[in-house]
């Protein structure tokens, strides 16, 4: 597979995930997905906004938010997320200390 097919393939399948999290899987929150998947929405946001710099384009963190999570950050906290429980909050520290700044964790 040559590398234009494959960056192809790549778009295609982000953005599959993109409608999962914000259309089918809104209501999925951060905290359950960092702390069973490693990652969540703002890590995404985070990655696309590092591919930007990368590529030589200026994109602030709000600015990659609004692209991950479809619209400004604060109103899709404000439609989507709740709040999160002892277990959940607990379960997330560990997770965060796990994935969180590892490099070869998250990417």
């Amino acid at each position: 597979m040559n590398d234009s097919t494959r960056e192809k393939l790549e778009a295609a399948a982000f953005r599959a995930l993109m409608h999962h999290l914000l259309v089918a899987r809104p209501d999925v929150q951060n905290i359950d997905l960092m702390t069973l998947a490693g990652f969540c929405r703002n890590c995404l946001s985070r990655w696309y906004q590092e591919a930007a710099h990368e590529a030589g384009l200026a994109m602030t963190k709000e600015e990659a938010r609004a692209i991950v999570y479809g619209m400004p950050y604060a109103d899709w906290v404000a439609q989507h997320q709740t709040a999160a429980t002892a277990d959940q909050k607990s379960a997330f520290e560990a997770a965060l200390k796990e994935n969180v700044g590892t490099e070869s964790k998250t990417r």
